[in-house]
């Protein structure tokens, strides 16, 4: 049986403030963010010693944000930044011209295409952006080669930092709920992690958003 570890990446200033903060952004962890991520590391590394392991992948969004969190999670491991697989298909959704707004300013410009997104956001493209569906035809493939190579051996680990959207649209999947609901149904804190394991059966899930910070 292999481990996923399901990481958002920390704290930056947008997700401090409540803005928006997409794929068309790439901005540094805030200092909070950089703290948060030496706790996460701390907390995995002790989460990893209670699972037996003998094959290990780091994985990231190509976002500068997902790249500094997984940083001092592959020094505490001992591997190097080549060692981090970065896969595009991870990045965070396209809010378009959303990107950068909060809840309120959003709904203030485009009310309808807003409501018609908060019901349903997996269907609901954002204006000149994304819709769930679309960031899950470009993300779940990456997840269907990880999550098989986990279920292939045991033991094995993966570890995962990409983002708010792309983390509870995977979980929803995992956990059999309707995909419309995914954001009504999974919370993802900065630096939260969740931990599935796959073998012959269907996925389990241990953890879901757990705290970072020990």
């Amino acid at each position: 049986m292999g481990s996923l570890f399901l990481i958002r990446h920390s704290i930056t200033a947008a997700s401090a403030s409540g803005r928006n903060l997409g794929a068309a952004d790439d901005p540094p962890l805030a200092a909070a963010g950089t703290a948060a991520a030496d706790e996460l590391a701390a907390t995995l590394l002790a989460e990893l010693a209670e699972l037996p392991h003998d094959e290990l992948r780091l994985v990231s969004s190509p976002a500068r944000r997902c790249r500094e969190t997984m940083a001092p999670v592959a020094a505490a491991l001992r591997r190097d930044s080549e060692a981090i697989e970065i896969e595009p298909g991870l990045r965070e959704i396209d809010y378009g011209a959303w990107d950068g707004l909060t809840a309120e300013e959003c709904l203030q410009r485009d009310p309808e295409l807003r409501r018609a997104w908060i019901a349903d956001p997996y269907h609901t493209r954002c204006p000149e952006g994304e819709s769930g569906e679309d960031v899950a035809a470009r993300a779940f493939p990456v997840f269907h080669e990880i999550e098989a190579w986990l279920a292939a051996e045991a033991p094995r680990c993966a570890i995962v930092v990409a983002h708010n959207h792309v983390n509870r649209l995977r979980l929803t999947a995992l956990l059999a709920w309707p995909m419309r609901d995914y954001r009504r149904r999974i919370v993802q804190d900065p630096a939260g992690y969740s931990i599935v394991t796959f073998g012959t059966g269907l996925p389990g899930v241990r953890r879901i958003n757990a705290p970072g910070a020990i």
